[in-house]
């Protein structure tokens, strides 16, 4: 009899160490002085599951959110570009802008053309033509020009002032030697309105990289070009497009600088 109250008094005194130590005691325990009765209630085991999932949280705290590994798009993209075809350019031949389908054409059905879509999508505070359904952005505000590095960067449709352009990150020039001119008219189509390819910039930088892949131009602000660098990639991969041995010596070294 002794043995066995002696084992009981154990396991109890166990059982309060446990509870302890994981924070499930204080709960339990305040539960009891308000009349909690564990044992029989749903109220009373309802609670105690509670006391489990909640043991050891502080109150008002959250959880830490998980972090993405630190460089992730780019390690990806350095992979990518392994996968590329690597040759000279070919001859640009035969390339107009027609090449690729008519400018801005509405290729996702939605009701507007690619130019505005891309510019609800990049800008903020938009206000639209009315009559137009939401679709033709007359303001907004670019929060990041990414060429250049500003900063909440006015857009007004129309002034020469305020302007901002729908870039290609892979030129359609460049596009056509490193592939495209062997591509059908509609993934050609598809190329020009695709919005991975597609980002709201300066208009000044824009015409100074014109049809240049990254050995011959980059974006004047430096913080972007890993992202600049890891975007081409994506689209050149995405479309079997080739890349220069100096534009894959260039990408790589971006790439190698990046965090």
């Amino acid at each position: 009899m002794r043995q066995r109250i002696f084992s009981t008094l154990f396991a109890l005194l166990a059982i309060f160490i446990v509870m302890n130590v994981t924070g499930i005691w204080p709960q339990f325990y305040d539960g009891l002085r308000q009349g909690v009765d564990y044992a029989t209630s749903q109220e009373g085991r309802d609670l105690f599951e509670s006391d489990l999932e909640n043991a050891g949280e502080v109150p008002g705290a959250q959880a830490p959110a998980p972090s993405a590994p630190v460089g992730a798009d780019h390690l990806a993209a350095r992979a990518t570009l392994e996968t590329l075809t690597v040759k000279g350019k070919a001859a640009k031949t035969g390339y107009t802008r027609e090449q690729f389908g008519p400018a801005w054409s509405d290729v996702d059905r939605n009701g507007c053309d690619t130019r505005n879509d891309i510019l609800a999508r990049d800008l903020v505070d938009e206000t639209f033509k009315p009559g137009t359904n939401d679709c033709v952005v007359l303001t907004g505000t670019l929060p990041y020009e990414p060429y250049k590095g500003g900063t909440n960067v006015a857009f007004e449709r129309g002034s020469k002032d305020n302007g901002l352009d729908a870039e290609h990150i892979v030129a359609l020039g460049n596009a056509w030697i490193s592939g495209a001119q062997q591509l059908d008219q509609a993934t050609r189509t598809a190329f020009a309105n695709d919005p991975l390819n597609l980002v709201m910039v300066d208009p000044g930088q824009n015409r100074a990289k014109g049809d240049r892949n990254a050995a011959e131009w980059l974006p004047k602000n430096t913080a972007y070009r890993c992202d600049y660098v890891s975007r081409q990639i994506e689209v050149k991969a995405k479309y079997s497009l080739a890349v220069t041995q100096p534009e894959k010596d260039a990408m790589t070294k971006v790439l190698d600088s990046c965090q």
